[in-house]
């Protein structure tokens, strides 16, 4: 049987008592086996110093054994003990500076808000600082306060979800000035031009191919072209004025024109200030338009490629409208919406249409070189009438 050796050392849950600097004998090792028959003799340990009970155990072991004394065992666990102690230390300082801070912190909240009552729930005061009477007034005092400042926290609730303006567009012009028949509210971002970043150039907006060309064909006087994005207008008004060189864009409205619910800014029509049956809105987000979705016509988002063609296509499809002289768009938009891609249904359809006018074409021209013989015969019957 292979030798055991092994040390029973006290935890530091064991409370030393070190008295006089007398050392304990507080391992007991067991050298070696003198037999390789089972262990079967118990042996029961008491370390007891003047009255301190240190240790009572009972320990199966086989062989010789014998006791030791090391002072650094002793020293390791005093060693433990202070570190123990500096951790606690530690953590009660931690937990007192969080304390303090939460106090601080809920201190100036309570302040700030007791200020804001006082801001927003007193009444209006004139040039001499005298009260100004309102529709709180006959109210008891505490009610006056309560009914005021919550009508003010409602009226900035209102100014930041709902439009700056109650007319986002002006009035249509009468004659002699010419207005556009229909309007056309486009998306800026990500569908004309595009944001890129790079560590050497920074944020740039990349123009989309044909852009140039899709609004000098879809401008006056076939539309009038409204850009609307949910953009700032401080970051977005200089890249407009790159794309409007020509003066093809009459109107641009931001992010203060737009309406904001459950955390999305949406585009509002009903504050437009035009007939919504001549209004088509192109963007590439269905969300913004979800309280008008029959007058939106969704395209896929631009993500920078220079082979696109998308705006070609979606230059030919408004311009159709157009010129067929659509009465309600709305119409035209539900049916091109219940497809995936509106722009390809719509290349399908033409090229249809293409098909059925060269068809009838031929048919017209068929019966030019061979007229019938009806209408043979009554030529020569009035003829020879005659």
């Amino acid at each position: 049987m292979a030798c055991l050796n092994f040390c029973t050392i006290f935890t530091r849950r064991s409370y030393f008592n070190i008295y006089n600097r007398k050392v304990f004998f507080n391992i007991l090792r067991y050298s070696s086996c003198s037999t390789n028959a089972n262990c079967s003799s118990c042996v029961k340990l008491n370390f007891i110093n003047h009255n301190t009970l240190f240790y009572n155990s009972n320990l199966i072991c086989s062989g010789n054994f014998k006791f030791y004394s090391t002072e650094k065992i002793v020293s390791s666990s005093s060693t433990e003990d202070q570190e123990n102690e500096e951790e606690k230390q530690k953590r009660a300082k931690a937990w007192q500076r969080m304390k303090w801070s939460l106090i601080l912190m809920g201190s100036f909240f309570g302040v700030m808000s007791c200020y804001s009552f006082y801001v927003l729930g007193s009444p209006d005061r004139d040039e001499n600082g005298n009260d100004i009477k309102d529709e709180f007034s006959y109210l008891p005092t505490i009610q006056q306060w309560f009914t005021r400042f919550y009508n003010k926290i409602r009226y900035y609730k209102k100014i930041i979800q709902e439009p700056s303006q109650d007319k986002l567009l002006p009035d249509p012009v009468q004659y002699p000035y010419v207005q556009p028949p229909y309007t056309l509210v486009i998306e800026l971002t990500d569908l004309l031009v595009h944001p890129d970043w790079t560590y050497q150039t920074g944020w740039r907006f990349k123009k989309r191919p044909h852009v140039d060309a899709f609004l000098e064909q879809v401008g006056s006087p076939l539309f009038e072209i409204v850009i609307f994005t949910a953009e700032q207008a401080m970051t977005m008004f200089p890249i407009i004025n790159q794309l409007n060189k020509n003066g093809l864009i009459p109107y641009t409205l931001f992010r203060d024109s737009t309406d904001f619910r459950d955390g999305i800014h949406i585009k509002n029509l009903n504050w437009l200030n035009r007939d919504l049956s001549k209004v088509i809105v192109v963007d590439w987000n269905p969300k913004s338009v979800k309280l008008h979705p029959d007058n939106a016509f969704i395209i896929p988002r631009w993500d920078g490629n220079n082979d696109d063609h998308t705006l070609l296509d979606l230059a030919t499809f408004l311009r159709t409208i157009a010129f067929n002289k659509v009465e309600d768009v709305r119409e035209v938009l539900s049916y091109y919406q219940q497809f995936p891609d509106p722009l390809a249904k719509f290349r399908e359809n033409q090229q249809i249409l293409l098909e059925q006018m060269e068809e009838q074409e031929r048919i017209e021209q068929a019966k030019k070189e061979h007229p019938p013989l009806t209408r043979k015969f009554a030529k020569s019957y009035v003829s020879y009438e005659r």
